[in-house]
């Protein structure tokens, strides 16, 4: 054990922080970050920089937090009240993703459930059971021409909304996206079996295949975004198929960014001898992000590739 594994232990007392000026920064970058996206959809000049400024802030506030929390528990001022407490905050932080996700997985189903059988004056089995009279009269008075199918190619106005010449194929790059993320968490997994087993080569060797798998699907995912712009005409702009499909693809590869960055972190900790087997619970939390992109993007290969 190295002499920083030594501090890393928890301790009796329960560790209150010193006021700390994080906070604000850290809202004022999340603060401008989202008001110049907005900037930026309305096609304003200013919405770019200040997008960047924001962007700066969060992560200049993400370095300094972070380097203070692992300073206080190289210390030992972490109490076992402390774990628990950064163990629920973990848990709650992923609750709060999964319902990100939700509401982005609703807005398909129900552009797939009921918008769209409403549209073309197809009801399905819900809309059959909620006696929704008012599709046939919308099919008829705005788009009588409108035929409901998934993935939607041609949209109820073509002139305004140009839609996709072809649909992204489900078996070819996120089939593979899908192994390679499935490798990499079994490869995280086997890292861990390292790190509580004190088996410093298996920490380092699983640490890097799953960072290497990590951007290895995201050059994939670049790829396919690329492909999709040139050759097949999906683009955000190409009506609800190219929106929802690049809403929630984008927003996972987000945070297959964020936690490939997270474990490149955690790799370097890990090289520097912060963790020991028993405690290293910033290693659990990033495994923990880590597995839930896994199964996120399980259902977004089925629900968005392949059904």
């Amino acid at each position: 054990m190295t002499h920083a594994l030594k501090h890393n232990q928890s301790t009796d007392h329960y560790y209150i922080a010193h006021p700390s000026f994080w906070p604000i920064v850290g809202s004022c970058g999340l603060f401008s970050t989202v008001f110049g996206l907005v900037q930026i959809l309305h096609q304003d000049v200013f919405g770019p920089p200040i997008m960047t400024v924001g962007i700066i802030l969060i992560l200049v506030t993400m370095y300094g937090w972070f380097s203070a929390v692992v300073k206080e528990s190289m210390q030992g001022l972490h109490s076992a009240q402390m774990d628990r407490t950064y163990r629920w905050g973990m848990v709650w932080f992923i609750v709060s993703e999964i319902f990100l996700f939700g509401i982005f997985f609703g807005a398909l189903f129900y552009t797939r459930v009921f918008t769209l059988p409403e549209l073309g004056n197809t009801a399905g089995p819900l809309l059959s059971l909620l006696d929704l009279s008012r599709g046939s009269a919308t099919h008829h008075y705005l788009w009588p021409n409108f035929s409901s199918t998934w993935p939607l190619l041609t949209n109820p106005n073509p002139a305004l909304f140009k839609g996709p010449e072809a649909v992204m194929s489900a078996w070819g790059i996120p089939a593979l996206n899908t192994l390679i993320l499935l490798s990499s968490a079994a490869t995280l997994t086997w890292a861990h079996w390292g790190l509580r087993k004190n088996n410093r080569k298996q920490l380092l060797i699983g640490l890097i295949i799953t960072i290497i798998l990590g951007w290895t699907f995201e050059g994939f995912q670049v790829h396919e975004y690329h492909h999709a712009y040139t050759e097949l005409n999906l683009t955000l702009a190409s009506g609800i198929y190219g929106t929802t499909f690049f809403t929630l693809t984008g927003l996972h590869a987000v945070h297959v960014t964020v936690g490939a960055i997270m474990l490149t972190i955690i790799l370097i900790r890990c090289l520097r001898g912060h963790f020991a087997s028993e405690h290293h619970f910033a290693f659990e939390a990033v495994s923990w992000y880590w597995h839930f992109v896994d199964v996120v993007w399980l259902f977004l290969f089925t629900f968005v590739y392949w059904l």
